[in-house]
């Protein structure tokens, strides 16, 4: 056990320090999370009506919970390099945990979508965000943001292993993060879409996570959503988590 910690966080350390050294994926951790909030905010705002909230604080909980989700990408994309690239016949080679490796990558995204969620927040709060509700219950939406974020990286580690390139990880990363984060409630009222639209939102796992974060920050009604939020986050684990491992043990073997 604690060779796994110590390799984990060594790993995890790994992915953090090429941070600097990559600035493309800098920018995407901070810039481009800017960019959305105020494209949707100025552009399309004016457009749609969020009864009983303005439109941006309706907008900053649902546009991070897609943020969140995006910022597993770098966690699928580097593990299908490492598998094109062989580095896993290096990594079998060293006297290290064979866990960590997915454990520290998966572990990074946690700091990086700590970054993400930060720089949305502060650029929210500038352009007129407002929390409604007690510093617990804030604090409670960090965590549940966090855990959410966590969670779908291991959904994307198993998809970055399964892909055969890097395009194929976007091409499928995107094909199903897009229709859940659109048509939830991220951005709009779910009672605004078409029948059909509508029922699959109501149960959209994303649907659920941005309900339990907008009762946690601004007060709206429940409705078991925060429960719902981190049982949906826990099960993408439980069942994400052990086919990503199987996976990479796979790829392992066949490098």
């Amino acid at each position: 056990m604690r060779r796994l910690v110590t390799d984990t966080l060594i790993i995890a350390e790994r992915n953090l320090i090429r941070l600097p050294r990559a600035p493309e994926l800098f920018i995407g951790f901070t810039l481009q999370p800017i960019m959305f909030v105020l494209l949707f905010n100025y552009v399309f705002g004016g457009a749609i009506r969020t009864p009983g909230y303005s439109y941006i604080d309706f907008l900053i909980p649902g546009i991070i919970v897609q943020n969140i989700a995006f910022g597993g990408f770098a966690t699928a994309l580097g593990l299908n390099e490492d598998v094109r690239k062989g580095l896993i016949d290096r990594f079998r080679s060293l006297p290290m945990s064979r866990a960590a490796v997915l454990g520290g990558r998966t572990l990074a995204d946690v700091a990086t979508n700590t970054l993400s969620l930060t720089v949305l927040l502060v650029t929210g709060v500038i352009i007129g965000f407002t929390f409604q509700s007690s510093f617990g219950e804030a604090v409670a939406g960090f965590g549940l943001l966090l855990l959410f974020g966590y969670s779908f990286s291991w959904f994307l580690a198993f998809i970055g292993l399964l892909s055969k390139s890097s395009e194929s990880v976007n091409s499928i990363g995107f094909i199903v993060v897009f229709p859940l984060t659109f048509v939830s409630s991220a951005f709009v009222p779910v009672n605004s879409m078409p029948a059909g639209l509508r029922d699959f939102a109501e149960v959209n796992p994303f649907t659920v996570i941005v309900d339990g974060l907008r009762h946690l920050w601004l007060g709206a009604p429940a409705h078991n959503s925060v429960w719902g939020s981190v049982a949906w986050s826990l099960a993408i684990i439980a069942v994400f988590a052990p086919l990503a491992v199987a996976r990479y043990r796979r790829a392992a073997v066949s490098a």
